[in-house]
């Protein structure tokens, strides 16, 4: 079966011709973000997805991804940079501003990870108001990024009234496939499943991020109500030391090939590619490996989003992916003459 290829919608490659291009080259659908943005508002940007994807023969998948349960910082007048060493201010509403939830859960000695960890804090003290930190791993912090605990589980509700008001409108603008981040059990998709219905989305897809140990513990639980598991790599990695990513992922991999179920990989597939045009060996490694495991789809983010070459960063992807396919269509023929 042909893996699906999957960019992101964003910036970088926002036009019809940069579209058409990416499908030419091998690209099946594309994700489109909605923790920081909505349908309506993103109505030209589809516009000329699906217009890309007509003149290039495709049906062009479109996949949203739920705010969900992930929580977030809030937003943010302009960035703030961190430096290490630095003092900072955690609220609900001052200083870095983060979920009630989030804050309530804080206790001295956490380590508080933003945006997909790349930035880290250490909590010296907490209180009512508020929280006091120190940078540990600096950088620049936007709003609406990521936020996690290290070693604790808070979570926010299944869907938020943006998820939900934006699958009223999915069949509008022709959605396919909806990506429900940090599934931890299976009556998460169960009652993601009756929304869509009650909206009339029954053909729509559900893709359900493994994005930490919870998941992971609960993956045959959940299989049975996903259309597809999305190896989530970013915040996976954040749950463990990134030495035992690799195994996660293997875990998981092998848990959907015994049932049945399709897989999807994602996170920094071609990282290097937001800046460079040509991608690491070890990236092209990671992609091919990926797919020769049963990868029944892969994924980039930035690269299309934001770097500088999303034509080029399908080309890779698209190009490994046959690359791998023919591998594995060898050693299963290889495998049956035995």
């Amino acid at each position: 079966m042909k893996t699906e290829i999957f960019g992101t919608l964003g910036p970088a490659c926002d036009s019809t011709d940069l579209l058409y291009e990416m499908f030419r080259r091998g690209m099946t659908g594309m994700r489109l973000n909605l923790s920081h943005t909505s349908l309506q508002e993103s109505r030209d940007s589809i516009a000329r997805f699906h217009e890309a994807a007509q003149r290039a023969g495709r049906r062009g998948e479109l996949l949203i991804d739920m705010q969900g349960p992930e929580l977030r910082v809030g937003r943010l007048k302009q960035p703030l940079q961190l430096k290490d060493g630095d003092n900072v201010h955690l609220a609900i509403d001052a200083g870095i501003p983060i979920p009630e939830s989030v804050l309530n859960a804080l206790e001295a000695g956490d380590i508080l990870l933003f945006d997909d960890g790349r930035l880290e804090v250490k909590i010296r003290s907490c209180t009512e108001q508020g929280a006091e930190a120190v940078v540990e791993r600096g950088g620049q912090l936007k709003g609406r990024k990521s936020v996690k605990i290290v070693n604790k589980t808070v979570s926010g509700p299944v869907l938020t009234e943006q998820d939900i008001a934006n699958i009223r409108q999915a069949r509008e603008y022709g959605v396919t496939a909806l990506m429900q981040p940090f599934v931890h059990d299976g009556s998460q998709l169960q009652y993601v499943r009756s929304v869509l219905d009650e909206e009339g989305c029954r053909d729509i897809r559900i893709f359900a991020k493994i994005e930490d140990r919870t998941g992971m513990e609960h993956l045959e639980e959940i299989v049975p109500y996903a259309d597809m598991i999305v190896i989530a790599r970013g915040d996976l990695g954040n749950d463990m030391p990134l030495w035992e990513l690799p195994a996660a992922c293997r875990r998981i991999e092998s848990v959907c090939r015994q049932y049945g179920r399709p897989f999807l990989t994602v996170t920094q597939m071609l990282y290097t590619m937001i800046e460079s045009p040509v991608p690491t060996r070890a990236e092209v490694s990671d992609i091919f490996h990926a797919v020769l495991e049963g990868a029944s789809a892969v994924m980039v983010t930035n690269e299309t989003a934001a770097g500088k070459f999303p034509a080029e960063v399908i080309r890779y992807l698209a190009n490994t992916a046959e690359s791998a396919e023919t591998v594995r269509k060898e050693e299963e023929h290889a495998g049956q003459s035995i």
